[in-house]
């Protein structure tokens, strides 16, 4: 499918390009993916390969630390794509998020323009309407992706921190992959970017956000998914060992704790257990390490209490 920028009946690109690196079936996503160390389940591996197919962005909720964000990484590692990302938080307007104008240059070459019209040159006549224009402009994370020649995935991270008002500037990217610059025009995707939106559910997202994704929904996984992952993200360790690991992250996750412990902590517990080679994890051991699991000190309180006997 060639490049264009012209819109179709629906208000998508006509003609713009996939991705890039197109997988065949939701199977060749969990192979690429696990080929990055990435372990996907099946609704995660379906809904990354309907999303490449409809062209359509993925809003990623679950709780922090369950892998939302690893997943767009993963996917931008398996694809051989460039990773953008736009980390969102409270305030983020249109400049840091969209674009922006070059303002200290715009103004240099303002001064350029009255110098030459003192010396009676038309400078300034040849320069009004260029002041605009593509030199001066500052593209950032939105329109970076959107303007992408090559295959990208577009990270849109922890989209539940924006202000509901900001939340409408994704709009337009999100439904048509293109971007309104009044002072250019409409800039439309000549390749249509792979879009990862991640949310840990801070509050609810609009309806119109949501209606433009796909929904998947990534929660604390398995004790036997959370021993595979951990043995594939940490090598050498034993089989038993990781088992462990998994079940204690598990019965900590069932307390009712200020914060549960994420994957990725148990992978950050996991490896100096592998330093230490220890065969089995006794309460010594939890009472020297589980601050690398539990960040605050209510919650180890809560463990102190509620410890189960030794595994």
């Amino acid at each position: 499918m060639e490049p264009g920028t012209a819109g179709g009946a629906d208000g998508r690109p006509a003609a713009a390009a996939p991705a890039g690196g197109t997988f065949s079936s939701a199977a060749a996503v969990t192979l690429a993916l696990r080929g990055v160390d990435y372990l996907p389940d099946t609704a995660i591996a379906s809904t990354v390969f309907l999303a490449e197919r409809l062209s359509k962005p993925v809003l990623v909720e679950g709780p922090a630390g369950t892998g939302k964000t690893e997943l767009a990484k993963s996917v931008a590692r398996a694809t051989g794509a460039r990773l953008i990302r736009l980390q969102c938080y409270e305030g983020l307007d249109e400049a840091k998020a969209l674009y922006e104008w070059n303002y200290r240059k715009q103004l240099l070459r303002l001064q350029a323009a009255h110098g030459a019209d003192a010396d009676g040159t038309d400078e300034w006549g040849r320069l009004k309407d260029d002041l605009f224009g593509e030199p001066f402009l500052l593209a950032r994370p939105l329109l970076e992706a959107i303007r992408a020649d090559g295959p990208v995935v577009l990270l849109i991270d922890e989209v539940d921190r924006l202000d509901i008002e900001t939340e409408a500037l994704l709009l337009e990217v999100l439904s048509d992959y293109q971007v309104s610059i009044p002072e250019l025009g409409t800039v439309t995707a000549t390749r249509i970017p792979r879009v990862f939106l991640t949310s840990n559910n801070s509050r609810d997202l609009s309806e119109a956000l949501k209606r433009r994704c796909l929904y998947l929904h990534l929660d604390y996984p398995t004790p036997e998914r959370e021993r595979e992952i951990v043995l594939t993200r940490v090598p050498g360790m034993s089989e038993h060992l990781a088992s462990q690991v998994a079940q204690v992250a598990q019965t900590l996750r069932a307390l009712d704790l200020k914060k549960r412990p994420s994957v990725s902590e148990s992978l950050d517990w996991a490896r100096p257990l592998l330093v230490r080679g220890p065969e089995d994890i006794d309460p010594a051991l939890l009472n020297k390490t589980m601050n690398l699991l539990l960040k605050h000190n209510s919650d180890t309180a809560i463990e102190k209490k509620e410890r189960s006997p030794p595994i």
